[in-house]
């Protein structure tokens, strides 16, 4: 509980110079630097459906702008949630990355791209790298169950990543590249346009890096004292390219439209297999995304209006050889899996009385996959309608009821209610929260006949028709103080979920093996021998989420700003009668930056110093991976010798400590820390504005 005893320290301290901060606010005569000064009180859309600013909001949201993300030298979308907010971890594979938010994977959490949702994923693991990082305006992160508003998947959270159209009459390029060690390179190039109503936003971008061990051995299978060579990487090399296209349209103030095209193509850069040293592969993993949207907004006054949006994501992977094998030449290509959802949304928000907002919405969503190596050709569709009414009762007190209908294809009527309730004296907000949400088990859940051998070893995972749905009812009380210099937030709450999908592996014996080779008859003899266990997805009996999240942001000075945020997060899952804690969870995290801007007349100097701080990550059936501390230092330096253009070169260091996880690989042991050590960090931004 150390971390918890440090940000409430901190607390006090910025309590304490709270006071002395909104004095000094206006003796300072610097403007420039001002202008730097955290947002406090930001516009956010997540928590209740409609823009509200954060303070009144029933729902408590976390905001992450565009601001912060930049001055601490994040160009990625995993960077940005793991070094900003610490209820979110992320563990990267080949496969994707493994996100946890509040101790729950990547299957209870909702990721939405303006109020859309982000499809495609690979065994659960998402394709960050579809999220365009160069068009990020703020990220909104809403903790906890939100079914009532979003449906299936919101148990853990909702991640709503809110894209930037600038809408003053412009022609801008802008140009962003970043460097660091291990062959890591990120380059990004947006043209914006806008003239008389009409929008043009283009973007592209490429990022890269390379494989790279932090122990280049491994022990011999069997063994806790022999060691060999492995190519096997700690992280995954890739390239990824995303390319996007949008267009808005406004003829008048009160009807606006917009569509938008967006293409992802990532391929992995693994170690070829070596016959000598174990580790390498014989393929590369290649995925590719195209995902386009059509909206609209009818605005009938300031009080009302009507939104309605159209989504298909498409998404598929497979392997690309570039090792010849048995079956496959050099350049082969064998498709895995294709996802494709289709989504249309119908929403209104009405003013009904001076102190009420009422959001009523319908969705329609259809979810399609096949899967050659899961055997599986398959959809599933939704149908939902959900109505949420916000009402000021009194000065001080307002309340928000909602409540979503969704029929599903295989699970029919799922109902998920919400209510919270928020008291406002002054500076303070004290918020009462009750919500529901459900998750219908995935495609692959529930009709997987999946075979494959992956580095000689045979993985066989069996679906099941017979899952029920997950279901959660969450529970969270919040406290807020918040000035424009100074804003403390205290959370506590408790998820409790029922039914929880798992793939449980079973040991393979001479009788369950012999069935499984008549269901899968292309596995050879030699496989078989290899074969120790199999997986197959059914309901656990239920989990359980106990958590404490504490965020503080303060405007120290003109120039100076600090953020400190804690999270505790106790998450266990029961299953035939024995709690165990949930794997991969975290008990205790936090994350620190100090920021200093200032201004001189053509110069503009920007220092951030960030960390995070973690225990233990917990794994059931290996080694628990150790804690860890991380400090990385950024500055960027501004030029503005012409109107027309900005150059702003950045150099920093990441891990400046040095910290990395260099125990050698076995078969019971899994990482937290996926730094390869020190790393100096080097980039330039340039734009163009006219």
């Amino acid at each position: 509980m150390k971390y918890s005893y440090i940000a409430l320290s901190g607390v006090l301290a910025l309590a304490a110079v709270d006071a002395y901060a909104q004095i000094h606010q206006t003796q300072v005569a610097d403007s420039a630097a001002l202008e730097r000064i955290y947002n406090l009180n930001p516009i956010v859309v997540t928590g209740s459906g409609h823009h509200q600013r954060l303070k009144s909001t029933a729902t408590p949201v976390r905001m992450l702008s565009g601001q912060e993300i930049a001055e601490q030298g994040i160009t990625t979308f995993d960077g940005a949630l793991t070094r900003l907010l610490p209820q979110v971890s992320m563990a990267p594979n080949s496969m994707g990355s493994f996100l946890r938010l509040n101790g729950l994977g990547n299957k209870y959490i909702l990721i939405l791209i303006n109020g859309q949702k982000l499809s495609g994923d690979i065994s659960s693991n998402i394709d960050l790298n579809r999220i365009n990082m160069a068009r990020v305006k703020r990220i909104e992160v809403l903790d906890g169950a939100a079914s009532s508003l979003y449906g299936s998947d919101a148990i853990a959270g909702v991640i709503n990543i809110i894209t930037d159209q600038p809408t003053q009459n412009l022609i801008s390029v802008t140009s962003d590249t970043r460097i660091s060690g291990k062959g890591q390179l990120t380059e990004s190039v947006n043209l914006d346009i806008y003239a008389h109503g009409f929008g043009s936003y283009t973007s592209y971008s490429h990022d890269r890096a390379d494989s790279y061990q932090n122990s280049r051995m491994e022990y011999v299978k069997g063994s806790d004292t022999e060691t060999q060579p492995t190519l096997a990487p700690l992280f995954t090399g890739y390239r990824s390219d995303l390319l996007s296209q949008r267009f808005t349209y406004s003829p008048g103030k009160r009807l606006a439209f917009n569509a938008g095209i967006n293409y992802s193509a990532k391929i992995t850069d693994r170690p070829n297999t070596n016959p000598d040293i174990s580790g390498g592969t014989d393929y590369e993993m290649r995925y590719r995304g195209l995902r386009w949207n059509v909206g609209g907004i009818y605005k009938f006054n300031s009080r009302h209006s009507l939104q309605a949006d159209f989504t298909a994501d498409n998404f598929k992977y497979g392997r690309e050889y570039d090792v010849e094998t048995k079956n496959n030449k050099v350049g082969d290509y064998v498709q895995s899996k294709k996802q494709r959802t289709l989504e249309g949304q119908l929403k209104g928000i009405l003013g009904l009385t001076s102190r009420s907002t009422t959001v009523i919405g319908a969705d329609w969503r259809r979810d399609q996959l096949q899967a050659s190596s899961g055997n599986i050709d398959q959809h599933t569709y939704i149908l939902a309608a959900y109505a949420q009414h916000e009402m000021k009762l009194t000065e001080q007190l307002n309340a928000t009821v909602g409540a979503r209908y969704d029929y599903h294809r295989q699970f029919h009527s799922q109902f998920t209610p919400k209510a919270t309730l928020m008291y406002s004296p002054g500076l303070f907000n004290f918020r009462a929260t009750y919500s529901a949400g459900f998750r219908a088990p995935g495609l692959d859940e529930l009709y997987y006949h999946y075979y494959s051998v992956n580095r000689g070893k045979p993985q066989i995972i069996f679906g099941s028709q017979k899952l029920n749905p997950e279901k959660s009812q969450y529970w969270a009380l919040n406290a807020e103080y918040r000035t424009n210099q100074l804003a403390v937030s205290l959370t506590g709450y408790v998820n409790n979920i029922s039914d929880m999908v798992i793939r449980q592996d079973l040991p393979v014996d001479e009788q369950s093996l012999a069935l499984l080779q008549q269901e899968f008859p292309e596995m050879n003899t030699d496989e078989a021998s290899k074969l120790e266990r199999y997986s197959l997805y059914r309901n656990s009996d239920k989990g359980r989420v106990e958590g404490l999240l504490l965020n503080v942001s303060a405007n120290l000075f003109p120039g100076f700003s600090l953020s400190a945020n804690y999270a505790y997060t106790y998450a266990r899952t029961k299953s035939a009668g024995k709690w165990e804690v949930l794997d991969r969870s975290i008990r205790n995290t936090a994350t620190l930056a100090a920021n200093y801007h200032h201004a001189w007349r053509h110069y503009a100097l920007n220092v951030n110093l960030n960390g995070r701080f973690q225990s233990k990550t917990y794994y059931n059936a290996y080694e628990n991976a150790p804690g860890f501390g991380i400090w990385n230092l950024h500055t960027t330096h501004s030029f503005h010798y012409l109107r027309w253009a900005i150059i702003e070169p950045s150099i920093g260091i990441d891990n400046i400590f040095d910290k990395t996880d260099s125990r050698i690989d076995s078969s019971l042991r899994k990482y937290a820390l996926f730094s390869p050590g020190r790393m100096i960090v080097a980039g330039v931004r340039i734009k163009f504005r006219r």
